[in-house]
């Protein structure tokens, strides 16, 4: 479970909440036309923008906003580094014995099992990277489109109470409640695209970024694996990965 994303939602809506409160009643704040305007037209339009694979399939991904074990890249490269050894000690049929937990490093080791060669190693593994990429990428697609749609709609929401409350000016006393609900279509989307849609895109970003980099990784050790390469010289070429501040801590000597 990824704390920061879940505390932030719940507490940035807590936050609106709590003012929602304490300003008065919030019933007003509630208003059936404009919430269907704003979610169900934002829903619509963003639709449009996608094929229907796209827009339910960033629902799936968005899931990783919220919960999403990253791998750390240090263990993850104790682990090549031990298969490298097993693979330059007892040939790569070897690798059989060893347990594997990350799934794309163990798809890479049992193609090298396999005896495939290293243009079809390459091949397979980037095109499975790029197949990650392109799923973030695509969530993270839909839901910038949302943030780009819902105040848009608030907008749309908005007008549409103003030409109901300036068709109904002969009655001053209903001016005010329905400048309200217009204004409350507005509300709805900014919301829904600054507190949601928009901090989900971004966090989909960082997640292709992140899972991105840990297969890249993954790749580079399984290739330097395969041409029998010296296990620390494969520690050394994938310590890149890691933060340089963490490198750095880890060349010191103890005290």
């Amino acid at each position: 479970m990824d704390l920061a994303t879940l505390l932030g939602l719940l507490g940035a809506i807590g936050v609106v909440l709590a003012a929602i409160i304490t300003g008065g009643s919030p019933i007003i704040f509630v208003n059936v036309p404009s919430i269907l305007i704003v979610l169900g037209g934002t829903v619509l339009v963003v639709m449009i923008k996608f094929t229907l694979g796209q827009f339910f399939g960033a629902f799936k991904v968005a899931a990783r906003a919220f919960i999403f074990k990253l791998q750390d890249p240090e263990q993850l490269i104790e682990q090549i580094v031990e298969l490298a050894t097993v693979a330059r000690k007892d040939g790569m049929l070897a690798l059989e014995n060893v347990e594997i937990q990350n799934e794309f490093l163990a798809q890479g080791v049992r193609m090298l099992i396999d005896g495939n060669n290293r243009e079809v190693v390459s091949s397979v593994l980037h095109k499975e990277l790029q197949q990650t990429i392109d799923r973030h990428k695509w969530g993270n697609k839909v839901f910038t489109a949302t943030g780009d749609v819902a105040p848009a709609m608030g907008m749309i929401g908005t007008l549409i109470g103003l030409v109901q409350m300036l068709s109904s000016m002969d009655d001053p006393k209903a001016i005010g409640p329905a400048m309200a609900i217009a204004l409350l279509t507005t509300l709805y989307g900014a919301i829904l695209a600054n507190m949601v849609a928009i901090p989900i895109a971004d966090k989909l970003e960082l997640r292709k970024s992140q899972e991105g980099q840990l297969k890249a990784l993954c790749i580079d050790g399984i290739l330097a694996i395969q041409e029998g390469q010296n296990p620390r010289v494969i520690e050394s070429m994938l310590q890149a990965y890691i933060d340089p501040r963490k490198r750095n801590r880890e060349a010191e000597p103890a005290v």
